[in-house]
Parts: C-alpha cells; sequence; structure tokens
C-alpha cells in the first residue's frame, strides 16, 4: 500500500469510527474505490489496526474518566462502602457491555472477515439501521442519566454493538440508538458508546495486528500501517470533540440523510455494474 493511500484510509478511519455512519462500511467503500482488494486478509487486518489510533485518541480524551473506573473498580473490591460509588457502577457496566462483542466477535470472526464485506451488506445496513436510528429518537424520551445506567443498561447496548460487526450498521449508530431506546439521554448514550467502544475495538486491532503480522508485513506494510495509524489517531480526536458538542444539541436522525444517501448511491453503482460487490 502506498503512503499516500494510508493516509487517505486513516482520514477515513479518523473521521467515521466514531460518527454514527460506519467506519469498516466506508473503509470497505474507500478500498473498493481505490483498488484495494477488500477480501485480502493482510487489508482487512489493517482496517482493524488502524482503528487502534482512533481508540488511543479516545482513551487520551476519556482518561480522567478512565482513571476514574479503574481506580472506583480496584476501590469496589477492597469494600462494600466502595461499591456504592458510581465509578464502581460505571466500572461494572463497562466490562458487562464489553462481554457479548468479545463472544459473538471471536465466535463469527470469519463471517464478519468474508461474506459481510460485500458491498452489498453495507449498502443495506446503511439503509436499514437508519430506521432503528430514527425510531430510537422518536421513541426514547431521554430521561435518565449517567448516574442511572445500570448492569442491564450496559448488557443491552453491549449486544447492541455486535448488531454493528455487520459492516454499515455503525458500532455508534447501534450503541447510541440502544441508549435512547433505554431513555438514556443523548449525550450519556454516546459516552457509553464511546467507553464501550475502547475494550471492543483495542482488542480487535490488537488481536489482528498479532494474528496477521505476516500478512500486513507482505500485502500492506507495516510502514503504511503506521502510518495511517497514526493519521486516525490526530482525526478522530478531532471528531470526538465535535460529535459531542453535537448530540449535545442535536438529533443522530441527522445522519440519516446521509447514510441513505450514501447507501442509494452504492446499489446504483453496483446495479449499473460500475463496482463490484467484492
Amino acid at each position: 500500500m502506498q503512503i499516500w493511500e494510508a493516509i487517505v484510509l486513516g482520514v477515513v478511519e479518523g473521521v467515521t469510527e466514531f460518527l454514527p455512519v460506519s467506519s469498516t462500511g466506508h473503509l470497505t467503500i474507500t478500498e473498493k474505490l481505490m483498488g484495494i482488494p477488500i477480501d485480502d486478509k493482510g487489508v482487512t487486518a489493517f482496517t482493524a489496526v488502524i482503528q487502534v489510533g482512533a481508540i488511543f485518541a479516545a482513551i487520551i480524551y476519556f482518561r480522567t474518566d478512565i482513571i476514574r473506573f479503574i481506580t472506583g473498580f480496584f476501590r469496589g473490591l477492597r469494600s462494600a462502602e466502595g461499591r456504592q460509588h458510581q465509578d464502581w457502577r460505571m466500572a461494572i457496566n463497562v466490562i458487562v457491555g464489553s462481554v457479548p462483542i468479545a463472544i459473538v466477535g471471536l465466535a463469527l470472526k470469519d463471517l464478519i472477515e468474508g461474506a459481510l464485506r460485500s458491498l452489498w451488506f453495507v449498502a443495506g445496513a446503511l439503509v436499514v439501521w437508519s430506521l432503528v436510528m430514527i425510531l430510537s429518537e422518536y421513541l426514547g424520551r431521554q430521561k435518565r442519566g449517567e448516574a442511572d445506567v445500570g448492569w442491564k443498561d450496559a448488557l443491552i447496548i453491549g449486544l447492541a454493538q455486535c448488531v454493528a460487526l455487520v459492516p454499515g450498521v455503525s458500532r455508534s449508530g447501534a450503541t447510541i440508538s440502544a441508549g435512547l431506546l433505554r431513555n438514556l439521554d443523548r449525550v450519556t448514550a454516546t459516552r457509553l458508546s464511546f467507553f464501550l467502544g475502547i475494550p471492543a475495538l483495542s482488542a480487535a486491532g490488537l488481536l489482528e495486528g498479532v494474528h496477521r503480522a505476516d500478512e500486513i508485513a507482505a500485502t500492506v506494510g507495516w510502514v503504511s500501517t503506521a502510518v495511517g495509524t497514526a493519521v486516525s489517531f490526530v482525526v478522530a480526536y478531532a471528531s470526538i470533540t465535535w460529535l459531542l458538542k453535537f448530540v449535545s444539541g442535536h438529533s443522530i436522525g441527522a445522519f440519516v440523510y446521509y447514510r441513505v444517501a450514501l447507501g442509494g448511491i452504492i446499489v446504483g453503482l453496483l446495479w449499473t455494474g460500475a463496482i463490484t460487490a467484492t
């Protein structure tokens, strides 16, 4: 992979990782348009590894919260009093919410990296999940804040995160929608989406980096992978800042227009034979 290609893909990853528009879907589309084989195992691993840059941006951005949760977790292990604190509860919520994606992600790894990367799936998921996003804004009462989040909320949102293994759904779109349907306010749902994404995407990226190290070296190259990861970090940090400000006063339904339009364009290109699905 050329350095300029890695930079482009790093920008795409950084912009889209936390927006409810599907980063995997956008990377798949971009790779296809650039003539990069999307079914190549090295390219698939590259896509997962550069997510680590975006996740590291989230870790830096939310470092104060993360330190609080870790401290609260160990305080809770030591005393009953510590287990009454909100930081303990949030730490448990993140753990509980991360279990489903760990199980499902490993169980369906081959399917995710294979058939589901078809652009037909990407286009369909972009459109279909947009309906869920609209419903979540319409039905969610947004009356609950971060202090009200319990393990049942985390588990349900964690299960929704599994749906986002289908490229085009969007991990943030799935988790924020689930949070809204649990009547969490939009900012709380978005923050929880970030907290659940950090362990899930970190594990996925590191696993692919180790497991596919030889394939990355032989196809994409580690220099290009490092460049793409660094670019995704810088761009993702700005994206996080923007998204949190946006959701404080705007509906995630605003992204639906873009998702549906993009899905329609992909279907049109596939239907006319301008591009192939895999």
